[in-house]
C-alpha cells in the first residue's frame, strides 16, 4: 500500500511524526514524505531538514512559498501551489494521501488532486478558528477527503454533520498525545546545552501568529503584545518562536526580532517536536494563539495566555486563560497566574496509542 503525507510547515510534521513511525516500521506500507510550504524556505528554518535528521527519506520536494506576506502574495502562493500540484498529482499515484489541518498551502495541494480522485485521509477536521481563515480551509479539505481522523468527540460529530454521514469518519484522538507519551523530552541541562537557554529562570514560551480574517489590525495587536513584553521582561525569560506564513506574518516577524535584539529576549525559529515540548514542559506558562496551547498544553497541566481570536470557536478546557490583545488586560492576565497553581490535566484528546488506531483502521480500509 503506498502511502503519501503531505507536509507544508514544522507544525503539521511535528504532529505526523507517530504516524510516520508508525507507517514506516510497518512492511505492509509504502511511505512516500511530499514536503512543500516553509520546509524549504530558509528564512523558516528550513525544517526539512529536520525531516532528514529523524531518519525519514523526503521523496518529494516542492517550492510553494509565498513572495511575501500581503493578501496578494498568498493569494498567488495558493494558485503557484494547485499548478505546482496539478503536474505533480499527474504523475505520482497513491492507494491514500494523508493531509492534515488547515494551512492555505494543504488546501491547495488537496485542491489539486481532486480532478485526479486521489483518495485524501485528513487528520484535525472539524474544529473552529473563527479568527484565521484556516477555518475555510479546513472545512474545504473536509469535504475533499474520503477519510476522516478527529482529536475529540464533538470534532468528529461536526464532520459528519459536514459531510452528511458518518462512513469513514473516525475520532481517533490527538497523534500529539501520542508525542507527549511516547518521546523522550529534553532535561533541563539537556536543553541548556542544545539551545543555551536556562529553563530554570521562570520563563514564558510566546507563540504569536495573526489573525488572517482581521488582517488590517494586525501590526496593533503585535505592538500590544511587545509593549505587554516589554513591562515583564524582568521578571520573566521570554522565549519566543516565529510565526508561520500567514498574511502580514512577516510584520510580525520582523518586529519579534526588533524587540529580542533590544530586550534580551530568547528568539528561535523553530526548536523541532523534541525541543519545543521540552521548553512547554518547563516553561511557568504559555503566551498567544497558537493551536499547541489547547492540545500539548493541557496534557501538561500547563496555563496558557490565548490572545485575541485567531482560536475563537477551539474547545476551551480549564487551563486556557482568554485575553484581548490589550497591553494592559496582557500584563494584569501574566500577573494574576504568577502563584497559581497548574492547570488540571484533560484527556479530551485522548490517551495516546492515535497512530495505531490510524493504521489499524487503513488495514481494515485496505482489506
Amino acid at each position: 500500500m503506498k502511502i503519501g503525507i503531505l507536509t507544508s510547515s514544522r507544525a503539521d510534521y511535528s504532529i505526523y511524526f507517530p504516524l510516520l513511525k508508525e507507517i514506516r516500521d510497518n512492511t505492509d506500507y509504502d511511505l512516500e514524505i511530499i514536503a512543500f510550504g516553509t520546509h524549504l524556505s530558509v528564512a523558516h528554518g528550513r525544517t526539512i531538514d529536520n525531516i532528514i535528521a529523524d531518519g525519514f527519506e523526503v521523496a518529494y520536494q516542492l517550492n510553494t512559498m509565498p513572495n511575501g506576506d500581503s493578501p496578494l502574495a498568498v493569494s498567488r502562493a495558493i494558485g503557484e501551489t494547485i499548478t505546482a500540484f496539478s503536474q505533480f498529482w499527474q504523475n505520482t499515484k497513491f492507494d491514500i494521501v494523508f493531509c492534515l489541518g488547515d494551512r492555505f498551502e494543504m488546501f491547495a495541494a488537496c485542491s489539486a488532486s481532486v480532478p485526479y480522485n486521489v483518495k485524501l485521509a485528513h487528520i484535525h477536521g472539524g474544529e473552529e478558528t473563527l479568527g484565521a481563515y484556516d477555518n475555510i480551509f479546513r472545512h474545504s479539505i473536509t469535504h475533499m477527503s474520503r477519510v476522516h481522523f478527529t482529536t475529540t468527540e464533538k470534532y468528529c460529530r461536526r464532520v459528519i454533520e459536514l459531510i452528511q454521514t458518518d462512513k469513514n469518519v473516525f475520532n481517533v484522538g490527538a497523534l500529539s498525545i501520542d508525542n507527549l507519551t511516547s518521546l523522550s523530552l529534553l532535561s533541563i541541562e539537556e536543553f541548556r546545552k542544545k539551545f543555551d537557554i536556562d529553563l530554570s529562570i521562570p520563563s514564558i514560551l510566546i507563540t504569536f501568529h495573526p489573525e488572517t480574517v482581521s488582517f488590517e489590525k494586525n501590526e496593533e495587536y503585535t505592538d500590544e503584545l511587545i509593549a505587554a513584553l516589554m513591562a515583564v521582561a524582568t521578571d520573566y525569560q521570554l522565549i519566543i518562536t516565529m510565526p508561520n506564513a500567514d498574511t502580514m506574518g512577516n510584520m510580525i516577524r520582523h518586529k519579534l526580532k526588533k524587540f529580542i535584539a533590544e530586550s534580551g529576549a530568547k528568539g528561535v525559529e523553530s526548536f523541532g517536536t523534541i525541543g519545543y515540548l521540552s521548553c512547554m514542559k518547563y516553561a511557568r506558562l504559555m503566551l498567544g494563539n497558537t493551536s499547541s496551547g489547547f492540545v500539548e498544553a493541557a496534557f501538561f497541566s500547563k496555563h496558557v495566555i490565548n490572545l485575541g481570536r485567531r482560536q475563537l470557536g477551539r474547545i476551551m478546557t480549564s487551563n486556557i486563560h482568554n485575553c484581548p490583545l490589550e497591553r494592559d488586560l496582557i500584563i494584569s492576565a501574566i500577573k494574576d497566574l504568577e502563584n497559581t497553581l497548574p492547570a488540571a490535566q484533560t484527556n479530551i484528546y485522548g490517551s495516546g496509542g492515535t497512530a495505531k488506531k490510524i493504521v489499524s483502521i487503513l488495514n481494515q480500509l485496505h482489506d
